[in-house]
């Protein structure tokens, strides 16, 4: 039996408790900032508004404090909000032990002092470089998980034995996970793919959305290789996987729909999504100052107009 901290408590954090307790492991689950949800798990029957089920009975639940993370943990997950990240990164700073990390957080930041791009991983790793950190990707939809539907997932480490340790941890006959070194690749592709699942919806119909899911992978492929990661990697878990379970069903293609029908992104967020987190439209004004800057526009014009499209809220104009 292995002890796991969950930091967040959000649906995926959640639903990343059950595979870990199916395995026997002894599960704690902390949320940084929403003591409300706190509040409302801690009912009998820990049911969790976003998952709709009741969460084990053997899951600890306990208020998050710094002096938690130096409670002696086998593994720690960080399922935060990549807003999120940073308060946690503060917190990790001062982290004790040697303890394994595991990121499932998605996102890239755009660091103003270094004028680059960032994962989340490197995020944390800015005020300590000794984090022994691997990351978990792939198309794996929380509510999904939570329900044991068959979900395929990727972790990646440099160290690929790392990987595979995490690995015997959550693994389950419905939780499968896939392993690589190319940790760069698969932060990238999970981050990247929320803009293109934009840019598929906006094709009115099959055939149009068909194109342009062919067309996202080969910007994909040329991103992912600018910043140097491995090309194939955009063809497994953490890239196309991915990017399908987006693009056939969720906020960032359903925004994409609208945008494709001649509305600007404000203009639709206000009228058909207002309470709603549009993770491909924050994206794309966290990573456009570098993009737009840095990168040849003859060769990601998907991206190009989306970010356009987002930044000055105008009308999509794709030429396919």
């Amino acid at each position: 039996m292995k002890k796991v901290l969950i930091i967040g408590a959000g649906a995926m954090g959640a639903a990343f408790s059950v595979p870990l307790i199916d395995n026997n492991q002894k599960v704690t689950l902390t949320e940084p900032y929403n003591l409300n949800l706190l509040k409302k798990l801690k009912n009998k029957k820990k049911f969790h508004p976003a998952l709709k089920i009741n969460l084990s009975n053997k899951l600890n639940l306990k208020k998050f404090s710094p002096e938690l993370l130096n409670e002696k943990w086998d593994l720690i997950v960080v399922a935060v909000s990549s807003v999120g990240i940073d308060m946690i990164k503060n917190y990790l700073k001062d982290l004790k032990q040697k303890t394994l990390i595991l990121v499932l957080t998605k996102g890239l930041k755009f660091q103003k002092k270094s004028k680059k791009l960032i994962s989340m991983s490197e995020q944390l790793n800015l005020n300590k470089k000794n984090l022994n950190i691997s990351i978990l990707k792939g198309p794996c939809l929380a509510k999904e998980l939570a329900r044991k539907v068959k979900s395929y997932t990727v972790i990646a480490n440099k160290n690929i034995s790392i990987a595979k340790k995490i690995g015997k941890m959550i693994s389950t006959h419905y939780y499968k996970t896939e392993y690589s070194s190319d940790v760069k690749g698969v932060e990238f592709s999970s981050a990247i793919k929320n803009i293109y699942s934009m840019i598929i919806g906006s094709g009115q119909g099959n055939n149009t959305s068909s194109a342009l899911f062919r067309k996202s992978i080969d910007e994909m492929k040329y991103l992912i290789k600018f910043f140097r990661g491995r090309e194939e990697t955009v063809y497994g878990l953490a890239g196309i996987g991915d990017l399908y379970v987006s693009a056939v069903g969720g906020r960032n293609s359903k925004m994409g729909e609208y945008l494709g029908k001649g509305f600007s992104f404000k203009n639709a967020k206000k009228k058909f999504m207002r309470n709603d987190t549009i993770e491909g439209a924050d994206l794309a004004n966290e990573i456009a100052p570098y993009i737009l800057r840095k990168i040849n526009k003859k060769k990601i014009p998907l991206m190009i107009a989306l970010l356009n499209s987002i930044n000055k809220n105008k009308k999509l104009k794709i030429n396919y």
